[in-house]
């Protein structure tokens, strides 16, 4: 029969399991930790601001009550608890010497944060065939994205995010941690976490790869065929007038599907042997931060429907130039 050894670690057989993980997150900065809690403290009160400011608009205004700000309410709705994963965790830490976290804890949040994060790259796959069903077929619009065709698209986002999470984290879980636990990051994240596991991962890796592909380029690459076929059918529009309006209904959505794709792709689309924490932290910085924050902003400044409808909920009277 075997004893703990020390209050984080039990020795199980031959080796020794770990029973929690150091996040060294921003620890290497020292006295830069303060500066940058007040600035992503701030950035995140703006990030929950921001998406409630989306979110109760779309609900309030019966003119926005349409399949396009139905989606990005769900979106803001879910980026707005991607990043309650992820933040106070990390705000917390930067202000603490311990920065400890349970192994159970450390699987709980990284199947959140993917949970929530591939559903955010499902929905804006889903927002860009909204997007070509209202240009490209604007008759069939109301059959193609009737309020049933939208319940079971969200539905399909949030079930199919949530079910790659849980496949993914059983990956990485079910892998044997030895005596190393301090993660090079600021959160649990895949790479930084599976390069602690003291086996051979390459299996387990490619699984995860294939996860990846399937969750990222497959989304990405019906976005890009949706918006060619979006951009043959505005030239055909003969009215300069008509080819800006329909641009600028796809402009905030493309905004920020290239930042979000872009980065995650960076990130999760290579082998773990490249991981180099620093770069790769700055990239993780963008779309846990950067992304949740372009994303109000994008459909707030750029939209202008979300703009009256903003003016309409503060009670101020005004329009805006057609």
């Amino acid at each position: 029969m075997t004893t703990p050894l020390r209050s984080d670690v039990v020795v199980a057989e031959n080796f020794t399991v770990i029973a929690e993980f150091l996040l060294l997150g921003f620890s290497s900065l020292g006295d830069i930790q303060l500066a940058l809690f007040v600035v992503f403290l701030f950035l995140y009160l703006v990030i929950l601001s921001g998406n409630a400011t989306i979110i109760s608009v779309i609900r309030l205004d019966q003119s926005l009550h349409t399949p396009m700000y139905f989606f990005l309410g769900i979106l803001s709705t879910s980026e707005t608890f991607y990043t309650f994963v992820i933040l106070p965790k990390m705000l917390i830490n930067l202000l603490s010497v311990a920065r400890t976290i349970s192994f159970t804890c450390c699987a709980v949040q990284m199947f959140f944060f993917l949970g929530f994060a591939i559903t955010n790259c499902l929905l804006l796959g889903v927002m860009g065939y909204d997007r070509y069903a209202a240009i490209c077929h604007p008759l069939h619009y109301p059959i193609l994205m009737s309020w049933q065709v939208c319940g079971k698209l969200a539905a399909a986002c949030g079930i199919g995010g949530f079910l790659a999470s849980l496949t993914v984290v059983n990956l990485v879980f079910s892998l044997p941690f030895c005596s190393a636990n301090r993660v090079n990051h600021y959160f649990c994240d895949i790479s930084p976490v599976i390069r602690l596991a003291c086996t051979n991962t390459d299996v387990h890796e490619f699984v995860i790869f294939i996860c990846g592909v399937l969750v990222l380029v497959v989304p990405f690459f019906l976005i890009c065929v949706s918006y060619l076929c979006i951009l043959r059918t505005i030239m055909r529009i003969p009215s300069a007038e008509g080819k800006r309006k329909a641009f600028s209904t796809c402009a905030s959505h493309l905004t920020v599907v290239i930042v979000h794709y872009g980065c995650a792709s960076f990130i999760y689309l290579r082998p773990t042997a490249d991981y180099v924490s620093n770069k790769d932290r700055l990239v993780t910085v963008t779309y846990t931060i950067v992304t949740p924050l372009l994303n109000p902003m994008v459909y707030s400044l750029r939209n202008k429907d979300v703009q009256l409808a903003i003016r309409k909920a503060l009670g101020q009277k005004g329009s805006l130039k057609p």
